[in-house]
């Protein structure tokens, strides 16, 4: 299991510890530190936090799973790009720390099982808007905009400047044949991107 935020790596995994059936053999704090103990250790089941950004986790769990370990992705939002990525990575899941501790256990167990653990609402929209013809990096920026996210907060938690940022929404708007960007974010919700 990997999670950076320790109370919530320890929590998760006292909380694993208590369902029978289920063993947890580590616990580290970074996607890195996961694949190298996955390397070492070769648990059955990776659990791997990924809070949504640009970051590694979809890229550690790929070669996780090559490894022949399973890996689920636990999220507190969920993109379709990400959906997509994660699905053709050969990642056996991707569910939403808001799930129910049963259904959380029960995605475990498939996952063990060799199934694979997508929420169907989530894989049906990522799998038919395929169409979307914005970046990976476009669509994050996008994604943070349309929760309200200032160009300034955006580039924070991207690692951007700010006129990176405001490139991207130029870009996105033009790709999109938007009139502005609250027009781009209206088009991207009516085409169920976001």
């Amino acid at each position: 299991m990997s999670d950076d935020l320790h109370l919530s790596r320890f929590s998760l995994a006292a909380l694993l510890e208590q369902h029978e059936g289920i063993r947890v053999v580590g616990s580290v704090d970074s996607n890195f530190d996961a694949l190298e103990f996955a390397e070492q250790h070769r648990p059955d089941v990776v659990i791997i936090s990924f809070e949504g950004e640009e970051n590694d986790a979809i890229a550690i769990s790929e070669k996780i799973a090559h490894l022949g370990c399973r890996s689920i992705l636990l999220t507190t939002t969920v993109a379709r790009p990400v959906v997509r990525q994660a699905f053709a990575a050969g990642i056996g899941g991707v569910v939403e720390r808001s799930m129910p501790p049963r259904q959380f256990f029960e995605a475990i167990r498939r996952v063990h099982q060799g199934e694979r653990v997508f929420d169907m609402e989530f894989t049906v929209a990522a799998l038919s808007n395929s169409d979307c013809p914005l970046s990976r990096r476009e669509f994050s920026v996008l994604e943070h905009a349309s929760r309200g996210d200032t160009v300034v907060e955006i580039a924070a938690r991207m690692h951007l400047s700010q006129g990176t940022v405001r490139n991207y929404l130029s870009s996105m708007v033009a790709k999109l044949g938007a009139r502005n960007r609250i027009d781009a974010l209206r088009i991207a919700r009516d085409a169920r991107w976001i």
